[in-house]
């Protein structure tokens, strides 16, 4: 079993030291853009003609203006570093999975001599729901699960008992129904890799499966 890269802790470092700076460089373009506005505003008002005074509202309004512009920058640094907090926290919770068991959606698996177990994504009932597994070769082999209710559907299949030599297999399921139910597949994480769109998990027996299509935590019911 392979560890987390090192890079999961330097990625979240780094995203970390990039929003502070981000924030920071922000929040200090903003003040400047404040400072400015009050020296212009007040060097006005102190070379104003007496007999032609400048027009309160005007200011009050080239102000509000100033002020909204100010508090729009606020919010996007803080939209900014929240994105970049929740990258940071993905990171962490991916890396914590390695060892752990997740079911993904699945279309193809590796065949070994361990048991391939899952669940059908079933949205209508069933009196016959089936998965099947084709080899490279072409070789063909369901498993029947029998009548099923909506909803998620486990199954288990013992490679050894129904022959199937070790090797890739495309799985899909299908019902009596005509219903093509999405296959999802128990695995554990082998380890996880560091990419620009977020954590990518390892699964043994799956390949590489992005975080966000993992749909279950832990071994299947």
């Amino acid at each position: 079993m392979s560890t987390v890269y090192d890079s999961t802790s330097t990625s979240s470092q780094s995203s970390s030291s990039t929003g502070a700076v981000m924030q920071a460089a922000d929040l200090s373009d903003a003040q400047q853009v404040e400072n400015t506005f009050l020296t212009l505003l007040t060097a006005q008002i102190s070379n104003q003609d007496p007999t032609n005074p400048l027009d309160s509202t005007q200011m009050m309004s080239q102000y509000a203006a100033m002020a909204q512009v100010r508090s729009m920058e606020n919010m996007a640094s803080m939209t900014r570093n929240n994105m970049i907090l929740l990258d940071n926290l993905q990171m962490l919770t991916a890396a914590g999975l390695v060892g752990k068991t997740v079911t993904v959606e699945a279309e193809s698996v590796q065949v070994g001599e361990g048991r391939l177990t899952g669940m059908l994504d079933q949205r209508y009932a069933s009196n016959d729901s089936v998965v099947r597994l084709t080899s490279a070769a072409g070789v063909v082999t369901e498993v029947r699960l029998g009548g099923q209710a909506p909803g998620l559907v486990p199954f288990d299949i013992d490679p050894l008992a129904l022959g199937l030599a070790p090797g890739s297999y495309q799985i899909e399921a299908l019902t009596d129904g005509g219903e093509y139910p999405a296959v999802r597949v128990a695995g554990e994480v082998d380890r996880v890799l560091v990419s620009q769109q977020g954590p990518v998990l390892e699964v043994s027996g799956i390949g590489s499966v992005p975080f966000y299509q993992i749909a279950a935590f832990g071994q299947t019911p």
